[in-house]
């Protein structure tokens, strides 16, 4: 990709544009950039619309379902008397109650004299039957009040985008609920975007026994447009949305008649937004460099954002935003790769099998270099045969080129791969980054593929040091190792391992909590102990620093029982507080095949001020045991003293289900790489339900990690599973922000 290489790139360039103004191709990718799009402009509500919530405190206070429609009928005289410009209901009304009760709204609605306005909507015949049977109040309703339409039409992935400017009931185009309190004409199922750049915690709200009870400020009603509909989530009516999740269906109500309100959005045409990516695709594919490329890249995405984004915010034109990512993503790819190209021009810089740059192309530099071993190569192309192996080989090059940042991989030799580090990370921070994107499976010919790997570190550009580094890794079964030569890192090392012992017995160490969430409750039942080290020179040193390195260097044992010491106290003085939640101590398997420390632990339990129920012991699945016959026999002993056993990161390992069977489970936890997008992936949500359902048929508890959104948790509650743990739980905390924690959330779920 020499000569002529600038067009060929923008003919690709605008192939792409064209495939994605499709709308098979375009559409999924354009509806996967909405919380990009909205979170950047997210603002807050204009004030013009209220929302009168039939909340969870109304429910308590009526106590009845469905409610006397006396209580709408006081409500309309207290929002009329205050001054409301309109009164808007979201509730259904379409069939008799009590006729007295019923009388005393028609005689309110009377009075509103047309500020009123009642729901129609289409709803199903019934199951298997295809009609929709259209919702209209009643006659004696209809009389006194305007009829709009509040149906809502998620799309074919669940979430709510747009809603109709008018829909057609009972033979009759009716407006929305929204294009009628913003006044604004539309043609009958036609829709318009939603602007969920709105933050719908910034639409007042008052509550509807408030109302009722004439306890609110009539300012906050006064030429206002009020909603009224549920909120309780108890009453159902509730639909996701992009960026801000599952909300009730008033608020997307509101969220709508705001977007309408501040104008009418037009989806504007993709040609335009294509036209500007190509012309952008241009800049990008006459740089010289890959730093220019990069450059330009980030200035193209920059403007096409900001020029799509701005015709948003000042137009209401909604121009998609997936084309123009596509073309510019696909330049600058396509302009580094011939850039590459050009530099390898030499093929004795070459590997023939995976287009890697070899061993003689790798220059020695002053910058540390890491060497990986595949050191189950032989296994792989006996299985996968040579062309395979090759592609598994670059699979695990691209990781490399991505997470640590690599300009360039180099194999410099059939089971190694080398780069040069980045000059502003520490080596430390670069072999926890290294492990985390290398034990993932790389995918080759559409399969999951295992490259078990090993990783040498060597100071100055030193290959051969490396490359030894990583074959004595390989060999000691450990991810990592540092060259002999690199006594800086060496020296940093010992001298943290040898303060461990004073942070102890000064009190540097400390225990925070992780709670987990008993979804059927919506209680904290119980807690992981998480350790934490703030040391008085170097700050707060991170555990996947010094854990590794205790384990490493013995330390790891009177660590795990000074943890446990600080969790039952902790445990005691939670009970003593009235809380009985159990607490989970992370066990390394190092420890499980030594007596010592089962002869430790039961010492501290002999002495526990609380009972061995309380407690619970985490074994990583993942971890590599020694004798596994005596970690099975030492897990068993501490069940039969009453200490749950719970297997951590469950799916990350090689677990069998003679494996699950033979060890004394109480409870597996699966890892958050399975959990975090179950919600929207089905292979995922496949995985996490039949786990669950195995668990549940060895009667296990199951702990879903990896909790980060409201959406994620109440789809593990539908799937039976029965503690949740994750940064949308909580954080890890200390003692005092858990007991605040868990008291809150048992208030909630009261």
């Amino acid at each position: 990709m020499r000569r002529g290489g600038t067009w060929l790139i923008l003919a690709v360039v605008a192939l792409l544009g064209a495939l994605s103004l499709l709308p098979a191709i375009g559409g999924p990718l354009d509806r996967a950039l909405d919380p990009l799009r909205y979170g950047i402009q997210q603002h807050a509500a204009s004030g013009d619309v209220v929302i009168v919530e039939m909340d969870a405190r109304s429910v308590a206070a009526i106590r009845r379902w469905p409610w006397p429609r006396g209580h709408y009928a006081t409500v309309v005289d207290r929002l009329r008397a205050a001054g409301a410009a309109t009164i808007a209901f979201d509730v259904d009304f379409s069939t008799p109650s009590d006729a007295t009760q019923d009388g005393r709204l028609a005689t309110a609605l009377a009075r509103a004299d047309g500020r009123v306005t009642l729901p129609t909507f289409a709803q199903s015949a019934g199951a298997g039957d295809r009609r929709n049977l259209d919702a209209l109040p009643l006659p004696a309703f209809r009389a006194h009040s305007s009829l709009t339409s509040v149906s809502i039409a998620p799309d074919a992935d669940g979430l709510v985008r747009a809603m109709p400017f008018a829909t057609v009931t009972a033979g009759v185009p009716r407006p929305s609920l929204s294009a009628y309190l913003a006044a604004r004409a539309g043609v009958a199922d036609t829709t318009f975007p939603i602007d969920v750049a709105i933050d719908p915690d910034t639409i007042p709200r008052l509550s509807f026994v408030a109302v009722e009870r004439g306890a609110f400020d009539p300012a906050i009603v006064r030429g206002r447009n009020i909603l009224i509909g549920a909120t309780a989530i108890e009453m159902g009516d509730r639909y996701p949305i992009p960026l801000r999740g599952v909300l009730p269906g008033v608020t997307i109500q509101a969220l709508a008649t705001e977007t309408l309100l501040a104008g009418t959005p037009v989806r504007g045409s993709a040609l335009l937004p294509v036209a500007l990516a190509l012309l952008l695709a241009l800049a990008i594919a006459r740089a010289r460099g890959n730093g220019q490329v990069a450059a330009r890249y980030a200035i193209a995405l920059a403007a096409q954002g900001a020029i799509v984004l701005a015709a948003q915010h000042w137009l209401a034109l909604l121009y998609p935003l997936a084309p123009g990512l596509v073309m510019l993503t696909a330049a600058a790819a396509l302009a580094a790769i011939r850039n590459v190209a050009r530099r390898l021009h030499d093929g004795r810089l070459t590997d023939e099998a995976t287009g890697l740059p070899n061993r003689r192309a790798f220059v020695a530099s002053a910058r540390a270099v890491a060497v990986v071993q595949i050191s189950n190569l032989d296994t792989l192309a006996a299985v996968l045969g040579g062309d395979l192996v090759a592609q598994a080989i670059v699979r695990t090059a691209e990781r490399l080129r991505l997470g640590a940042e690599a300009n360039a991989v180099f194999r410099v030799a059939s089971d190694q791969l080398a780069f040069a580090l980045p000059d502003d990370q520490p080596v430390e921070d670069m072999a926890a980054a290294l492990r985390a994107i290398l034990l993932e499976p790389v995918e080759v010919a559409g399969r999951k593929v295992d490259v078990a790997v090993a990783v040498g570190i060597a100071e100055r550009g030193d290959l051969t040091a490396a490359a030894l580094a990583a074959g004595t890794a390989a060999g000691e079964g450990r991810f990592w190792t540092l060259s002999a030569i690199d006594r800086t890192s060496l020296e940093r090392e010992i001298s943290l391992m040898g303060e461990l012992d004073r942070a102890i017995e000064d009190g540097e160490i400390l225990v925070h909590y992780q709670p987990k969430l008993a979804l059927a409750t919506g209680r904290v039942a119980s807690v992981e102990a998480l350790v934490r080290w703030r040391h008085p020179a170097r700050g707060l040193v991170r555990p996947d620093l010094f854990i590794p390195l205790a384990e490493q260097t013995d330390r790891i044992a009177p660590l795990t029982l000074h943890v446990l010491r600080q969790v039952i106290r902790d445990v005691r003085r939670w009970r003593d507080a009235g809380q009985a939640m159990t607490a989970a101590v992370n066990i390394s398997a190092r420890l499980l095949t030594s007596p010592a420390f089962a002869t430790a632990v039961d010492e501290i339990l002999d002495a526990a001020i609380v009972p061995a129920e309380a407690l619970i012991f985490e074994v990583t699945e993942s971890a590599a045991i020694a004798d596994t016959d005596a970690a099975v026999a030492m897990l068993r002993h501490f069940r039969d003293r009453g200490i749950a056993i719970s297997m951590d990161d469950y799916g990350t390992g090689q677990s069998t289900l003679s494996y699950l069977r033979e060890l004394p489970l109480s409870e597996l936890k699966i890892d958050r790489k399975f959990v975090q997008f179950a919600h929207q992936r089905e292979d995922d949500a496949t995985l996490v339900r039949s786990t669950i359902d195995l668990a549940h048929a060895l009667d296990l508890r199951v702990v879903a990690e990896g909790i980060e959104d409201a959406a994620n948790l109440a789809f593990l509650k539908a799937c039976g599973c029965d503690y949740a743990q994750g940064y949308f739980v909580a954080r890890p905390m200390g003692y005092d922000d858990l007991l605040a924690f868990v008291t809150s959330a048992a208030r909630r779920a009261a």
